[in-house]
């Protein structure tokens, strides 16, 4: 598996169709992907304590960055 760097979430969102600003950030990218994917665009939000996506692959990231 590739590394997770900005550039490869940027890729990733880009070919899931996703609209994509050169300026966005990580989180920004990252929820654009789990709205493409038609999931709730939830990255490091205060849901992350009540979430139950547990083979989420941001999970990680995710429980690091969020904002409660």
């Amino acid at each position: 598996m590739e590394k997770l760097t900005l550039n490869t979430i940027r890729k990733q969102a880009r070919y899931l169709g996703a609209t994509v600003d050169k300026n966005a950030t990580k989180t920004d990218l990252i929820r654009a992907i789990q709205a493409a994917e038609g999931n709730y665009s939830c990255f490091a939000t205060p849901l992350v304590t009540s979430c139950g996506q547990e083979n989420c692959c941001w999970r990680g990231d995710c429980l690091k960055s969020a904002t409660c």
